[in-house]
Parts: C-alpha cells; structure tokens; sequence
C-alpha cells in the first residue's frame, strides 16, 4: 500500500436526505446480503432510520482512500491471497473508526464505514445482544444512503471493487458523523 488519504466533507442532512436517502432500495439491496438480519449494524432494524436521519442537521462525510503501488496493482492475487489482502483491509476499519469515535459527543453519531466488524462473529447471529453497543454504529449505507454517488458527487472518486483477483486502483471506505442534533 502506497498511501492511506482522509477526504472530509461536511453536508447539510436535510439535502442529504433529498439527494442520496432511498430506504426501500438500499433495504432491498441488504436484504441480498449475507450479513442481512446477521450484523447488528445491518437492516432489518427495530427503528425507522429516517428518525436517525431527520434527528440531526450536518453530516461530516470521513473517507480513507487507500491507494496501493503499482507492483500491488500488476499482481493477480490467487484466491486466497486476494481474501487475505481484502480481510487485512476489511480489519483496518477497526482502527481508522476511531478517527470517527473522537469526533463524537452527546449532539452526534458515528458511522461506520459499512459492516461493523468489531467482533469475529456477530452475536446477533445466535439471537444474543451486541457484544460492543458502546462501539457498533450504522453504516450510512444500513441507513439506506447512496454511498457510490455520494463519493462521487462529493469527493470526484468512483466506488472500485477488486476484479479478476486484482486489486483497483484504490479502494475507499466510507464513514461519518451526523452532528448538530436537533
């Protein structure tokens, strides 16, 4: 890896909302997901996200595009490599999610940078509390937002997926911080 780069942007919520909210897509969408009723931080939920939406003004967009060499980029991992490498950058969340911690007090709310990962395996699996509710948060994804357009909309970057076991230019992970509570 090359480099790791924060791109921070603040939004109004209410536009946000207008620009990037459709929950009955993105719940469509999770409901494809192997982690779908499995992670606490993932849909369905007991609560109508639009309350999480509509409780707060500002929106602090806080992305970590992570860039890699051109010999990371020239190599096609084996299968195996390319799990490792991808769970190795999946594990980093962990980490980079206390950028978004520190931002936060009793007028705000993390978001995680989509599945939460704190645990090996989610209790919510065996029908158990979260293990970590001080640390798990919703992803902005869960929260039915268009993460894809909004990166590109606000940053000027596409969302890049691996492919063929390589590796995309750079991959960007997703987080903020709803702020300004009403």
């Amino acid at each position: 890896m090359v480099e790791i780069k924060k791109l921070t942007a603040d939004v109004n919520v209410d536009e946000f909302v207008k620009n990037y909210v459709d929950v009955e897509r993105f719940l469509a969408l999770c409901s494809e997901c192997e982690n779908y009723a499995k992670n606490w931080n993932c849909p369905p939920f007991d609560f109508d996200v639009m309350d999480v939406w509509n409780s707060y003004n500002g929106l602090k967009v806080i992305a970590f595009k992570f860039e890699f060499s051109d010999e990371e980029l020239s190599n096609q991992f084996s299968d195996r490599e390319m799990d490792f490498t991808m769970k190795k950058l999946e594990r980093m969340k962990v980490k980079l999610m206390n950028d978004i911690y520190a931002l936060e007090d009793e007028n705000s709310l993390g978001l995680f940078m989509g599945c939460c990962n704190l645990c090996m395996k989610c209790t919510r699996e065996f029908g158990m509390p979260c293990k970590m509710p001080f640390k798990m948060r919703y992803s902005i994804e869960s929260l039915g937002g268009n993460v894809d357009q909004l990166v590109e909309d606000v940053f000027g970057y596409k969302i890049l997926y691996a492919k063929d076991n390589y590796l995309p230019e750079y991959i960007i992970f997703v987080g903020g911080l709803l702020f300004d509570k009403k």
